[in-house]
């Protein structure tokens, strides 16, 4: 008799909202309440608050929840990208079982920054095979970027977010609010993802950025301009990703801007913030589109230019150091499953895929980089930018 053989098919529905409401936190808005009420079973609800946030907004968040008689526990946890780690991670995990969450109901609440939004999906991913929750980002780069992305992660052994999983969580509210409170280079940095994303993706949001970004920085994103650049950016991100949301396809536009960033950003983890990694990489991989002949100089002017206007670096010594860029390649290679897959912007709004760049070709573009970021210098001392 032969041996037998099972084949298991099937498929996972995905769906999760992503809704602006300002003033979340006005006991007058009952949006979150409401949410909060809608699947609760009598138990605690855990609360995970940055612990930035918590020194801003703790007493607010205590007051609304208590004015809507909501039963809960705040837990305060560390926004700094050096407690991004598994450690982190596991003390979420013990609070879950400390408050006895359910599998579905009183479902955990994440408030603040990337790294809390992060560390906590992966735990919620992880607790009990995987719970539900509600994630309310309150910095730019989290408002335009981890609010709509699946994927969640910690970093680990100097790799940034080495291990992770993909758990969107239902729905997540952003109010840009929040925003107000955030500092001038924390802005800049969240910036930094709504530059990539006119490079590779919208021509019309690269060009409000390129006339508007020093207004939009001082302003802390609360104009009406500032509601279309952050509009237009996650828009942009949810076209991107969401048909390859497990990252099937490792062909990614979105990738661009994180081919180089993510070993240099570790590396230097006290001196650059994810957004500006980000940013240098941008320009280093127009430079080496520049090489290629697709962009010219007045273009690779115009960017450099824009990020400068943001508030942004347009230089950092570790993008001058080509071994650590091969390295840094050679290990996104391995995410990419070998191949470089490197997302250039062939014309501003819209991106190609390189697989043959050579050392040469990156040392090369890393001077032309240099250089480029020297004649920024005086623009970025001049708006001010915090290093």
């Amino acid at each position: 008799m032969p041996p037998s053989r099972w084949t298991v098919s099937t498929r996972l529905d995905v769906r999760y909202d992503i809704r602006e409401t300002p003033g979340l936190l006005d006991p007058a808005n009952p949006t979150l309440a409401d949410i909060l009420t809608s699947d609760a079973r009598g138990g605690l609800r855990l609360v995970l608050v940055d612990h930035a946030v918590a020194r801003l907004y703790g007493a607010r968040i205590e007051q609304y929840l208590k004015e809507y008689n909501i039963s809960h526990r705040l837990l305060e946890l560390s926004g700094d990208e050096n407690r991004k780690t598994m450690g982190q991670v596991l003390g979420i995990i013990s609070a879950l079982n400390d408050v006895g969450t359910l599998r579905v109901s009183d479902a955990p609440v994440a408030i603040g920054g990337g790294v809390v939004l992060d560390v906590v999906g992966l735990a919620a991913s992880l607790y009990r095979r995987g719970i539900p929750h509600t994630r309310i980002p309150t910095t730019l780069l989290a408002q335009v970027d981890v609010s709509v992305a699946a994927k969640t992660g910690v970093n680990y052994q100097g790799y940034r977010n080495r291990i992770g999983s993909y758990n969107p969580p239902p729905l997540t509210l952003i109010d840009p609010t929040f925003l107000r409170t955030v500092s001038a280079r924390h802005i800049s940095n969240g910036a930094g993802e709504i530059f990539k994303m006119g490079l590779i993706k919208d021509a019309a949001l690269f060009e409000l950025l390129e006339r508007c970004g020093p207004a939009l920085v001082a302003g802390k994103f609360q104009s009406t301009t500032a509601a279309e650049a952050i509009g237009r950016a996650i828009a942009g991100m949810i076209d991107e990703l969401e048909n390859n949301l497990w990252e099937k396809e490792l062909r990614r536009a979105v990738d661009h801007g994180h081919s180089f960033s993510p070993l240099v950003e570790m590396r230097h983890v006290h001196e650059l913030l994810h957004g500006e990694a980000v940013a240098l990489d941008c320009l280093l991989s127009a430079v080496i589109a520049h090489g290629r002949g697709y962009l010219g100089h007045h273009t690779i002017d115009r960017i450099a230019a824009t990020a400068a206007g943001l508030g942004l670096r347009t230089w950092h010594p570790a993008f001058g150091d080509t071994a650590l860029l091969m390295q840094a390649l050679t290990d996104t290679m391995r995410h990419r499953n070998g191949n470089q897959n490197l997302p250039v912007v062939r014309e501003i709004g819209r991106a190609t895929f390189l697989n043959d760049v050579s050392t040469e070709e990156i040392s090369d573009a890393a001077q032309h980089m240099r250089r480029l970021g020297e004649r920024q210098e005086p623009k970025l001392a001049h708006h001010g930018t915090n290093r």
